[in-house]
């Protein structure tokens, strides 16, 4: 990938195979009529086991984390759709910042510096699982929007928010640390 095709790469990341993959579908047909190279990451495509310290010591860290870091790694931005699971971030999200977070000698690496938007589509509320990835993603040392999407059946996410939004990503540069 050369440098100009690496500048516009996005990657749209999704925690569900529902709604939020619709959603990360429209984020991504969206980006690439602002100029962007989006690609869609659902997760639950992946066959990422369960984050468990023990299995982590005893069976080591699965070769499908270091391949998923690698996707993540090549891309500059990102936007993740998640739904609100039981007030706060979906398992099969949490579960891959968490292996992602042990591959390297530093649990930032990854996030560090990177600019991310964040979008939900829940059938609760969503304001929760937004709450919870904005703490967790600028723990990580992330750059996250300072605008998000939140959306549900009563409230559909408008195509206009959808391009304010990532209008203000691209805009953004990842730090260099």
């Amino acid at each position: 990938m050369n440098q100009m095709t690496a500048d516009k790469a996005l990657l749209v990341i999704t925690a569900s195979n529902g709604e939020n993959l619709k959603l990360a579908q429209r984020f991504a047909q969206i980006s690439k009529e602002l100029g962007a190279n989006p690609e869609v990451l659902d997760l639950t495509d992946l066959d990422l086991p369960l984050y468990n310290p023990r299995s982590h010591n005893e069976s080591g860290i699965p070769p499908l984390t270091k391949t998923l870091m690698e996707k993540m790694a090549s891309s500059p931005r990102w936007v993740i759709c998640a739904p609100e699971y039981n007030g706060s971030i979906p398992p099969v999200l949490t579960s891959a910042i968490a292996w992602l977070s042990v591959l390297g000698e530093d649990f930032r690496d990854l996030f560090n510096g990177r600019p991310i938007a964040i979008a939900s589509f829940s059938g609760g509320g969503g304001m929760e699982v937004l709450l919870s990835l904005r703490i967790q993603l600028s723990h990580l040392g992330a750059q996250v929007v300072g605008r998000q999407l939140m959306s549900n059946f009563q409230k559909p996410a408008k195509d206009e928010s959808i391009q304010d939004l990532l209008e203000r990503l691209i805009q953004m540069k990842p730090l260099v640390l």
